[in-house]
């Protein structure tokens, strides 16, 4: 096959890292999945198609290619400018608490400010509870529930989603972390596969996108599943459930962590009374919630009538 004309004369790694640039500059993408800025981006997609370490030796991008090296990386640029795919469905990877995962158009691209409260042990919120149970509900790619269950060695996780494809890549990904045994996957809409079970600790980052963020949205962000997005007109459909009904699966001093995203201003206009921590995040984010068990069974019913409604 004749190389396009447009990339004759770029022969090494370091001539596609500036390729890659120029055009993502060019096109002018969207960085949401993983980077903020064209460069970061072009030295990730080139390193990683190339399955070169982050650390590589800079001396090194003076390398020739070969020719099917070259005619991945065009193809790999090309689909990230004209079809605008993120890079993490491009290369199959996506970092979380510092973790790899792998990410395919199954599940969304790991990007929850959960992270920072898991690197944190939940800490203050938690307080001296010893975390036996964890449940990551709504759980796509099991990034959240597994970084928890590095985080608290002693306990055992479920991981749980409708999605069955969602599954999938979660159970890739934890049997990539060598869990298996002790980080389960569960196919439940919401509470209902999970009768019974109680935890010290659930963290849910559900779809809370509103119906007119979802249509203001980037290109790159329809490539995921919108399962994994849409929630409704105000995106509270998921959330309301939820809260309803969590009180009836934690333990006596439990802990409920939620992300709603910037549908946080219509949830607490709607429950004024309900003295929500609202967690100020030093790396970014915002729109996350923590509710102990206690306060969970307080406003039970107040959850349980809006989600009603839902």
């Amino acid at each position: 096959m004749n190389e396009p004309v447009a990339t004759q004369g770029l022969t090494t790694i370091a001539d596609y890292i500036r390729w890659a640039y120029s055009r993502f500059n060019e096109a002018e993408l969207f960085y949401g999945h993983g980077t903020d800025n064209g460069w970061d981006e072009a030295v990730q997609l080139v390193l990683q198609s190339l399955h070169l370490p982050w650390d590589f030796d800079p001396a090194m991008m003076s390398c020739n290619l070969t020719g099917d090296e070259r005619m991945l990386l065009q193809s790999q640029i090309r689909r990230r400018v004209d079809e605008r795919v993120p890079l993490p469905y491009l290369i199959n990877k996506a970092w979380f608490c510092g973790m790899p995962f792998y990410v395919d158009e199954r599940v969304l691209v790991p990007r929850s400010p959960i992270a920072e409260m898991i690197d944190q042990g939940f800490q203050p919120w938690l307080g001296d509870v010893e975390v036996s149970r964890i449940l990551d509900l709504c759980t796509g790619s099991g990034c959240i529930g597994i970084a928890c269950a590095h985080a608290f060695p002693g306990a055992k996780v479920d991981l749980s989603d409708l999605s069955a494809e969602a599954l999938q890549v979660a159970t890739i990904n934890t049997d990539d972390h060598g869990l298996a045994g002790r980080v389960e996957c569960v196919q439940s809409d919401l509470y209902g596969a999970l009768s019974g079970r109680r935890y010290e600790l659930i963290v849910s980052n559900p779809p809370y996108v509103d119906a007119e963020d979802l249509g203001d949205m980037p290109s790159e962000f329809h490539h995921e599943p919108e399962l994994g997005l849409a929630a409704g007109e105000d995106g509270l459909d998921l959330a309301w459930h939820i809260l309803a009904s969590a009180a009836d699966y934690l333990s006596e001093q439990g802990l409920l962590v939620l992300e709603v995203g910037n549908s946080w201003v219509a949830l607490q206009q709607a429950v004024p009374e309900v003295p929500f921590a609202w967690i100020e995040f030093a790396q970014g984010g915002d729109g996350v919630l923590a509710l102990s068990a206690q306060e969970c069974r307080t406003y039970q019913s107040r959850f349980q009538a809006l989600a009603a409604d839902r």
